[in-house]
């Protein structure tokens, strides 16, 4: 468990100067801890101001690619001297109002296009806090936000041909019930995600499926063979065995893990975030079936007033003639399923999909659906305080494109969908044990 005792920062160290514009004894307090797993918050109080004192909060991470990530933001300390950020309004800055976690959520790069990377799962996410009076830091508290658990196995596979990482929560806790996760198309293991649900009492194992270590870079199709080679393992896990199986997706992934739920035996439920309701890209094949590719129109690309593509309206209308052959028959899986959406997302119609999808459930006389939508989120609801992610290049289209939403919107969207997803798995799966380790 997290240790209850407060951390309090000592002032910023410097050399002696004849001139010191700030106010001594300035410290950073960050409740419960200086630690904390990846999406938890954190309370973040400075005292030793002089009253009604004006100092800018700044946050500041390097992720796995060493970009750096940053928020700014302009506080007032209040007649006690002191700015406690679930009480005290941002004047101006990254973001503006009451916002206890806006030093996290509005962390943005100074290149636009980019998405922040966190492939180490072992080492701890450090976001330094600083406190700024006349450009100088005159304190700095860092938080140690962890993806691990304690107790939490990571074990890298390389079974046959499937490729990934298998998360299992601590020895002699189990069974657990089982859950692939995919990502996103280029196709490499997010390991954060499935890490933090291990953490929940779920074993997870996050499969690569093309663009990683021995894959094909880019898949000219794909053979859902593979995928229930990555099931299979997990079913024969110690751990997992006797447990059902669920499946967490997102973007290409969705349309991936619908197949899977459409046409392999025994998942018994399935999310589904900013996915599409037909198989996109390339062919899927399984056995002696075939599902095509949903097509897309170029010419439908254009420029946001900001200069970013904009791909949103591409793909061909899958309850079109030439779409239909492409969409998956969900209908056959008589497990669960939870589609979370985007209004906003411009990587595709994931909105619109979403809904075809539950309205073919609901055509086939199934009510065994979740629709989860938010109005103004992006393309990627990830993890709660994942920075939010604007554009960033795009593995099919060979360039940079926008992927929609607003910040805010988009972090209260994650913020909202992780505890969703949870109680989701946690009904579906009938987990025995679904205790937080950390």
């Amino acid at each position: 468990m997290i240790s209850v005792l407060k951390y309090i920062s000592r002032p910023f160290a410097r050399k002696a100067s004849a001139k010191m514009h700030y106010t001594t004894g300035v410290n950073i307090t960050l409740l419960p801890s200086d630690k904390c797993s990846f999406e938890d918050p954190v309370h973040v109080i400075v005292n030793g101001l002089n009253p009604r004192q004006r100092v800018q909060l700044r946050s500041k991470v390097t992720d796995d690619n060493g970009l750096v990530f940053q928020a700014l933001a302009t506080y007032e300390a209040s007649d006690n001297c002191q700015i406690d950020l679930t009480r005290h309004p941002s004047l101006g800055g990254s973001f503006t109002g009451i916002e206890p976690m806006g030093l996290f959520w509005a962390l943005k790069a100074d290149t636009e296009a980019c998405k922040f990377a966190k492939t180490d799962v072992t080492r701890p996410v450090l976001v330094d806090i600083e406190v700024l009076s006349n450009d100088e830091v005159i304190a700095q508290a860092t938080n140690e936000r962890h993806c691990m658990a304690d107790g939490v196995r990571r074990v890298p596979v390389t079974e046959g041909r499937i490729r990934g990482t298998l998360f299992l929560p601590p020895a002699g806790t189990g069974p657990f019930p089982g859950i692939l996760d995919t990502s996103v198309v280029r196709g490499a293991p997010f390991e954060l995600r499935a890490a933090l649900l291990a953490k929940q009492g779920f074993a997870v194992f996050a499969l690569a499926f093309q663009g990683y270590q021995d894959l094909p870079k880019r898949a000219e199709k794909f053979h859902l063979e593979y995928f229930e080679e990555g099931i299979t393992f997990l079913r024969q896990q110690p751990e997992v065995k006797g447990q059902k199986i669920g499946l967490i997706s997102i973007s290409k992934s969705g349309d991936l893990a619908l197949s899977m739920a459409a046409f392999l035996p025994g998942i018994s439920a399935t999310v589904c975030i900013n996915g599409c309701n037909a198989n996109t890209l390339v062919p899927v094949y399984y056995k002696d079936m075939c599902l095509p590719p949903l097509l897309f129109d170029i010419a439908k690309t254009k420029m946001t007033p900001s200069g970013m593509l904009d791909i949103g309206d591409v793909m061909h209308d899958p309850m079109s003639k030439e779409g239909l052959p492409s969409v998956i028959p969900i209908e056959c899986n008589t497990g669960n399923f939870m589609f979370i959406m985007s209004e906003a997302d411009r990587n595709w119609r994931s909105a619109y999909y979403a809904r075809l999808a539950c309205d073919r459930l609901k055509a086939h006389g199934k009510n065994n659906y979740e629709l989860v939508a938010y109005e103004k989120a992006g393309h990627f609801i990830e993890l709660p305080y994942m920075p939010f992610c604007v554009a960033d290049f795009h593995g099919v289209a060979g360039k940079v494109i926008y992927f929609g939403g607003e910040p805010k919107a988009h972090s209260e969207a994650q913020l909202d969908a992780w505890p969703k997803i949870l109680k989701f798995f946690r009904k579906h799966l009938r987990a025995t044990k679904q205790r937080s380790l950390l």
